[in-house]
């Protein structure tokens, strides 16, 4: 199929190699020039150390070149700019196209997941086209899907028909993809885990141990699957690939922004300076408003993520946050 990849991070570009060595025909859009420059004339992204990629896929930074002739679009940009691109987008699309976002995150002024904010923009034309939305999520660090680790993820749309497109185009025997038709509580899973990481992260930065990482990320796992079974996504999916898988491997790997930017405010950074550090878009602090905004609206207690949302946007000591949490009052689990 002809691709056209949007955004050339690190896991647009490592889905884009993917799909070019699974036989497809991909063009990759950046809005950065220099990124792009890299990307042609060297085969390297900056932050893929020692991964080749391969010389066949197409680099632009032409949106309309991008969209145009192909069958298939992966929007890989970071979630705060989603609807820009949407915006964008959405006049130049044909019919019949599919649209699969990977992006993760819940806009904080509309409490839409992303593929929402998407077909709003698509909405907002007027144009009668018929696009296919899916949501590509699970636990996956760009950096391992890149060096062709095994990897599992999930293919959600609430069109079958277009999570079994989706499956069979990236499925290979190094990257296995499965469906799911519950794409709400898939897009719910991605954003609200990476508040789950920078609380792993944060108890990782104040030196506490094994057993408490446990209970954050079992309790928070609760938390979540509260929350998407009163906005009537289903329970299963909290306890697959999008759901605890992704909260696992977020939470515990040193590839993970959200972890990393955690354990830095543990151990005394404000968020700023984890983030400055990090150097690249950490999605969680973003998706904090949104989570305490569902919950309010759903009213479902998320006692975790408003812990971590006093420590990152309140500037709470974790330690008071950590006794606080540990000193709630008893229940039956």
């Amino acid at each position: 199929m002809n691709i056209g990849v949007i955004g050339t991070g690190t896991w647009g570009t490592a889905l884009a190699r993917r799909l070019f060595l699974n036989g497809h025909t991909v063009t990759a859009w950046s809005a950065v020039p220099e990124e792009i420059q890299l990307l042609k004339e060297c085969g390297k992204h900056i932050n893929l150390p020692g991964i080749d990629i391969p010389k066949g896929i197409k680099y632009t930074t032409d949106l309309t070149y991008t969209i145009k002739k192909q069958d298939l679009l992966l929007l890989a940009v970071p979630s705060i700019y989603v609807r820009n691109i949407a915006s964008q987008i959405a006049p130049l699309l044909k019919n019949n196209q599919v649209i699969v976002n990977v992006s993760k995150g819940i806009e904080k002024t509309t409490l839409m997941t992303m593929t929402e904010v998407i077909q709003s923009e698509i909405k907002k034309t007027g144009r009668q086209i018929h696009i296919s939305l899916v949501a590509l999520s699970g636990p996956t660090h760009a950096e391992e899907v890149a060096i062709d680790l095994p990897t599992a993820i999930v293919s959600a749309s609430v069109e079958r028909e277009a999570s079994l497109l989706v499956q069979s185009i990236f499925n290979n025997k190094c990257f296995r993809v499965y469906t799911n038709r519950d794409i709400k509580g898939i897009e719910i899973c991605g954003a609200l885990k990476n508040v789950v990481a920078l609380a792993a992260g944060i108890s990782d930065g104040l030196g506490f141990g094994d057993n408490i990482k446990a209970a954050i990320l079992t309790r928070a796992l609760a938390e979540l699957t509260r929350l998407g079974i009163a906005m009537g996504c289903e329970t299963s999916t909290f306890y697959g690939l999008a759901g605890i898988g992704d909260i696992i491997v977020t939470a515990t790997s040193n590839h993970s922004r959200n972890n990393r930017a955690g354990r830095l405010v543990g151990q005394g950074r404000t968020i700023k300076e984890a983030q400055a550090e990090i150097g690249m878009v950490v999605e969680g602090v973003y998706a904090i408003p949104a989570a305490l905004q569902l919950a309010r609206k759903y009213s479902v207690e998320l006692p975790i993520v408003k812990a971590v949302d006093e420590i990152i946007n309140h500037g709470k000591d974790p330690k008071e946050a950590t006794l606080e949490l540990m000193t709630r009052p008893l229940k039956a689990e």
